[in-house]
């Protein structure tokens, strides 16, 4: 059943869709974007690469032609219905070039560089082929309007339901690599500051990068400021373990949850019925409490409507939340309690948590999005304090109880990233 629920809602697009056509539409706008990825070449112009490991890293520019936002709904790709595809109507690719220096790389940046300084770079999730994540990329970085330059890493995905375990095992191979894009990224001077976005199975890849990086140097690298992780397809344990491996030297993290989504319902089923990060319930005092403390931003969207039918994608088709992403988190603002501009342009009431009955420190906006504001926690510490200690003294470390059923373990210092 849940197979076939996963089928009906990731019907395929169409191929060949990166042949580039001759022109594009007046009024339609170009996105360039800088990729690099794990996935091996495909024989097929439009396709460029298959969902097999490749032996290295390539770069490549994509260039697509997004319609005028008059003909099309801001949060959707418009796939072709037929090649070549219509730029009046439908997204198209102008420009598909392969970079073999250093050099090349180079100098895209120098065209391509944002005024601010700021990198994003989007780690797409499950079951996602090449063409499906430059294309996702590009509605999100047109949509979201972001003063960032975007640049995207894609791993070896087959595109298929099915592969769930060859997929997972791709983000371990691509582990390295990432890290590696990641560390040239700050090391470049005109590179200020670089915002991570990554999506379900992606966000594991990520997380493990990160904290490889963190390993191996001490600390992530201060430029790397900000990692978004939308419907994270992450076991709650490991993820505990991942932030308390990088120490006190790492991003801030903000996560988009959502109750509904039914691929990570799925995920569970398949890997021990352990929670997944992107579904848990932050009316949950326990995980409000130790999130509160690591100083982690949740953003819970379950009760928005639309996007696709598995709930999975909303972060990138909901109009509000892409537009949340691009006025305030890939820019590294935070979004806090106090933002009740938020809530009128939601067209949501905000509320503090003395209001809202049964919550623990933070802020909660009755609808459509709701949020776990770690910096409400000094204020209503107190208030915070009657709910328990839940699943731990904070997400740092291995978890030290269960509810219900008490285990001696350390005790750990959010503020430092260590256990004792």
């Amino acid at each position: 059943m849940l197979a076939a629920l996963v089928l009906a809602g990731c019907a395929s697009p169409p191929e060949g869709v990166l042949s580039p056509v001759a022109q594009t539409a007046p009024d339609a706008t170009e996105i360039s974007i800088m990729v690099a990825t794990t996935r091996a070449p495909s024989d097929n112009p439009g396709l460029l690469y298959s969902g097999e490991r490749g032996n290295e890293i390539d770069f490549n520019e994509l260039v697509v032609s997004i319609p005028p936002d008059s003909k099309r709904k801001i949060g959707e790709v418009q796939w072709p219905r037929k090649l070549p595809p219509d730029p009046s109507r439908e997204f198209a690719t102008l420009s598909a070039k392969q970079f073999v220096t250093p050099e090349e790389v180079a100098k895209w940046y120098e065209r391509n560089k944002a005024p601010s300084g700021r990198l994003l770079i989007f780690v797409h999730g499950f079951n996602t082929r090449y063409e499906s994540a430059v294309y996702r990329f590009a509605q999100i970085a047109h949509d979201s309007k972001t003063d960032a330059t975007p640049v995207m890493f894609t791993w070896p995905s087959r595109g298929s339901v099915f592969d769930y375990g060859y997929d997972k095992e791709s983000t371990n191979y691509s582990r390295s690599a990432l890290e590696a894009l990641l560390t040239a990224a700050s090391s470049v001077p005109e590179i200020k500051e670089i915002t991570i976005l990554a999506h379900s199975m992606g966000t594991w890849l990520t997380v493990e990068s990160l904290r490889q990086m963190a390993i191996r140097n001490d600390g992530v690298p201060s430029k790397i400021s900000n990692v978004i992780l939308a419907s994270p397809d992450l076991d709650v344990d490991v993820f505990r373990q991942q932030i308390a491996d990088m120490g006190s030297k790492r991003p801030k993290f903000t996560v988009f949850v959502s109750r509904d989504d039914r691929a990570l319902t799925l995920s569970r089923r398949i890997s021990g019925n352990v929670d997944r990060l992107g579904q848990i319930d932050i009316n949950d005092p326990a995980y409000r409490n130790e999130l509160e403390q690591a100083g982690i931003t949740v953003l819970d969207l379950s009760a928005l409507q639309g996007g696709d039918r598995l709930n999975h994608t909303k972060f990138a088709q909901s109009p509000d939340v892409v537009k949340l992403l691009g006025q305030r988190l890939i820019d590294g603002q935070t979004v806090t309690d106090q933002d009740l501009g938020l809530g009128a342009e939601l067209g949501a009431t905000a509320m503090s948590v003395s209001n809202t009955v049964g919550s623990a420190a933070g802020m909660a906006i009755s609808a459509p999005i709701a949020i776990i504001d770690p910096k409400a926690r000094n204020a209503f510490d107190a208030h915070s304090r009657r709910f328990g200690t839940g699943l731990g003294d904070t997400i740092l470390g291995v978890t030290p109880r269960r509810i219900g059923k008490a285990v001696s373990a350390p005790r750990c210092d959010a503020a430092q990233g260590t256990c004792r």
